[in-house]
């Protein structure tokens, strides 16, 4: 009795400790998380207090492989696996308040990689869809997403050059992987008046990231910044 007495109370005590250890660690992430918005977010320039709040708020490190989770919040692109990145914190905030959103807004992305910028326009934008061509990564990002809530995104398999078509017209498109040129099937899924961020260039080399704004079928390009991303990749 002593010794079932004793193994119940070594266990009670070990759930204690590995309860305290994830309330710490999350805490230790909320302050880390904290400072990567003060010191790369607000300190650049982004001034749309709905992207400052979902940068705050959605949990970077679990978009993050474990291997490499104590890098989540470096103002750098981190490895995902399958050559694939997540983009520095900054480019995410950055092409989030580029698309102008107004809350109401249906979204599509290309590049789901981890789905934390799927995460991100979530909290901002009514409906978000997002394509991803490699397959183990759409699958990964789409399963925890759904694990965390985020019941207004919808993930494709597919080739983002050809968009979504059975969902558009779009409000907004963010591109998050380097196209040689502006692809013109995003173009026409894009809505009069709405606004795509993408990088475009070379893959080998220093891309521009580009804003594109429709007005009355007309196509207005502005290069914003010197940008490097991983290249899109075409089926």
């Amino acid at each position: 009795m002593y010794q079932k007495c004793f193994n119940m109370t070594l266990f009670a005590v070990a759930l204690l400790c590995l309860s305290a250890g994830s309330a710490s660690e999350a805490q230790d992430f909320n302050r880390v998380r904290a400072r990567m918005v003060k010191e790369q977010i607000i300190s650049r320039g982004i001034k749309d207090p709905r992207v400052i709040k979902a940068m705050e708020t959605v949990p970077r490190h679990l978009f993050v492989p474990q291997a490499y989770r104590s890098a989540a919040y470096g103002d750098y692109p981190v490895s995902i696996g399958e050559g694939q990145t997540i983009s520095q914190p900054y480019i995410v905030a950055f092409m989030t308040e580029a698309l102008e959103l107004s809350g109401e807004d249906r979204v599509l992305e290309i590049g789901t990689g981890s789905g934390y910028q799927a995460a991100i326009l979530a909290g901002l934008a009514n409906e978000v869809y997002t394509i991803e061509i490699v397959e183990a990564l759409g699958r990964r990002a789409e399963k925890l997403l759904k694990e965390l809530g985020y019941k207004n995104v919808h993930v494709m398999i597919g080739d983002g050059h050809k968009g979504w078509p059975d969902m558009a017209p779009f409000d907004a498109i963010v591109v998050t992987c380097a196209a040689e040129d502006i692809p013109q099937a995003l173009v026409s899924q894009l809505k009069d008046g709405g606004h795509m961020i993408l990088p475009v260039g070379r893959r080998d080399g220093v891309q521009q990231l580009v804003k594109v704004t429709k007005t009355d079928d007309t196509v207005q390009r502005r290069d914003v910044m010197d940008v490097r991303f991983v290249p899109m990749v075409k089926e």
